[in-house]
């Protein structure tokens, strides 16, 4: 049986090693090196493995490293959600026409998520001379 999506039996799909290097990383909060994030992904994947997905990200500009000795500390760019913003942000300005992509994106969100957008909107557009409260996603907290 062939798998589709190029992930044989006990393969990862394409891009899941990544992912779960990121989420490591954004886990730790602060600079870790090849180790603890090989601690912090799940499936036991080789040290060498973990160290090339690190290098392929620093090559592509999502990480940075700093020498630590004879290993280096890694440290993606951005958090999570900027991460997930500039992809978004990607696929916008590769998608063909940007007015069709964005129409569709908005029709296929859900009531609330629509709404949450629709005051982000209107807090951005304001400007941050606005003397309102800022708006926050649900369940975000001070």
């Amino acid at each position: 049986m062939v798998e589709q999506d190029g992930a044989g039996p006990g393969r990862r799909a394409p891009g899941e090693l990544e992912s779960a290097v990121l989420a490591a990383l954004w886990a730790a909060g602060e600079p870790v090196g090849a180790g603890t994030v090989r601690a912090n992904v799940s499936g036991e994947p080789a040290y060498t493995t973990v160290l090339t997905i690190l290098t392929r990200l620093h090559d592509k500009g999502l990480v940075t490293r700093k020498r630590a000795g004879r290993s280096f500390l890694y440290q993606p760019v951005r958090d999570e959600a900027g991460h997930a913003a500039a992809g978004m942000r990607n696929l916008l300005e590769h998608g063909g026409d940007r007015a069709a992509v964005l129409a569709r994106f908005v029709s296929e969100l859900p009531a609330e998520d629509e709404k949450l957008l629709e005051l982000l909107l209107r807090d951005h557009t304001a400007g941050p001379d606005s003397s309102g409260p800022a708006t926050r996603p649900p369940g975000e907290r001070d």
